[in-house]
């Protein structure tokens, strides 16, 4: 290696190779559709928490982004590590020794500066940067890999949230129309146009559907305290949700299957890590041969010494040779233990392959439901709603039974139940099949609030 290669210590002495800048991003608001320096949240936003807010939160306060990112930061310092093998070393030492003969002493001070140089190793210290690159390169796919998991969980957390505060909702509004048809029921038992078996069942209909939208509240109530503790937050934590989006009016996807697995393959980080811990066992191997080759090596320095008032002077210069003869085979097997290591890294980039063409297959089929049963449960709650209608003013109108009137009401509350469930379902989905190929971010989040699928 010549001296005009070697790295220019523009890093400062503090990080002379600048592995601080080969190190990822911390995780934080700086996501592919965010920029800007913005510090990481900490507290609750003023304002309703809205799916953004959520998953800064989490990703901010989560132990394991910390975790990935340390662990991202201490493999680019090995880079600096494993570059320092081409630059000289510079030793300096000292000594000082007293000697007694009979009744003759004296002293001898001793001083020298050493320089040493590993010249030629034949390829040791490129696959030893090489296999640091490559495992820094595997870091930080990693931290990606962990963000969008993250930021998924995140996610789900939000919507189940907002899901269960519909629901309430929806109780609420079966409550309401069972209280009503109870007050009908009851004010045609008092003009005796109506037997107590309607106001009974009328009776019970209300119960249940007060039953049911007390039981709502305890599951929003939870979803709630779940949501503050993935956020990090005590679960008592309050937290004013924004309102759930509506769902755009065409969600098609239109690409194919395969192109979508085949683009997943590409951006995977996990993948992507995969293929780089197996180039960095591919480094190892010929790092592993390349510690039984010979080296060259430079030494050079003065010397001083005073040996009782007698000073001299002198310096060295000089090449070593150093040639492996025989080391008790520990080159060939560690040669063998790397390549080793390099079809177990191979055959786990395969699988991992393997696993995302099943991962987005699996989400492409389910995002593709609940796309469908969203435009079936809008109709399947227009039609609920126009049936407990026209049953209700039947019954008032004394040409209904109470018994159809609270089949269609039931009808009703299921209905809408069922379109929170299919709304939920599609924007977890949506979130998923994004993770599944890699492509988990910020702007999955703008385009649902702007109602783009």
């Amino acid at each position: 290696m010549s001296l005009t290669s070697l790295p220019v210590l523009a890093g400062g002495i503090n990080d002379p190779f600048g592995t601080e800048a080969m190190a990822p991003l911390k995780p934080s608001p700086q996501l592919s559709a965010r920029v800007g320096e913005a510090p990481c949240a900490t507290a609750l936003p003023a304002s309703a928490l809205t799916a953004v807010d959520a998953v800064d939160l989490a990703l901010c306060n989560h132990p394991q982004t910390r975790e990935v990112w340390a662990a991202a930061r201490a493999q680019a310092a090995l880079v600096g590590v494993a570059k320092a093998g081409w630059l000289p070393n510079l030793d300096a030492s000292a000594s000082t020794t007293r000697f007694q003969y009979e009744n003759n002493a004296y002293t001898r001070n001793a001083a020298a500066l050493t320089l040493s140089w590993l010249l030629v190793d034949f390829g040791q210290r490129s696959a030893n940067v090489e296999n640091a690159q490559q495992l820094l390169n595997a870091a930080a796919a990693t931290q990606d890999a962990t963000v969008q998991s993250l930021f998924l969980a995140a996610l789900q957390s939000y919507y189940s949230a907002q899901a269960t505060q519909a629901a309430v909702i929806s109780a609420n509004e079966a409550e309401r129309s069972a209280r009503e048809s109870y007050q009908a029921a009851n004010a045609r038992y008092e003009v005796g146009v109506a037997t107590p078996a309607d106001r009974l069942q009328a009776q019970t209909a209300l119960s249940q559907a007060t039953l049911n939208r007390i039981r709502a509240e305890g599951d929003a109530r939870n979803a709630l305290g779940a949501l503050a503790n993935a956020l990090g937050f005590a679960a008592q934590q309050r937290i004013v949700l924004a309102d759930l989006p509506a769902a755009p009016a065409e969600a098609v996807f239109q690409k194919e299957v395969d192109a979508l697995i085949a683009e997943a393959q590409a951006r995977r980080p996990d993948l992507k890590a995969a293929e780089a811990q197996l180039k960095a066992a591919e480094a190892s191997i010929d790092l592993a041969r390349a510690q039984g080759r010979p080296t060259i090596s430079l030494g050079a320095g003065p010397s001083w010494q005073d040996s009782a008032g007698v000073i001299t002077q002198g310096g060295s210069v000089g090449l070593t040779l150093n040639v492996p003869i025989f080391s008790g085979f520990d080159t060939t097997y560690r040669v063998r233990s790397a390549a080793a290591q390099a079809d177990v890294r191979a055959a786990q980039r395969d699988r991992i392959r393997n696993q995302i063409a099943l991962d987005v297959w699996k989400a492409y089929q389910s995002l593709t439901t609940a796309t469908q049963s969203l435009k079936t449960t809008a109709d399947l709650v227009a039609s609920a709603e126009q049936s407990e209608r026209v049953a209700l003013g039947r019954y008032k109108a004394g040409v209904g039974t109470v018994l159809d009137l609270l089949v269609a009401q039931s009808a009703l509350a299921s209905a809408r139940l069922q379109r929170i469930q299919a709304q939920l379902d599609w924007n977890v989905y949506r979130a998923t099949l994004a993770q599944s190929m890699g492509a988990l971010d910020y702007t999955l989040l703008q385009a649902a609030a702007e109602g783009r699928p």
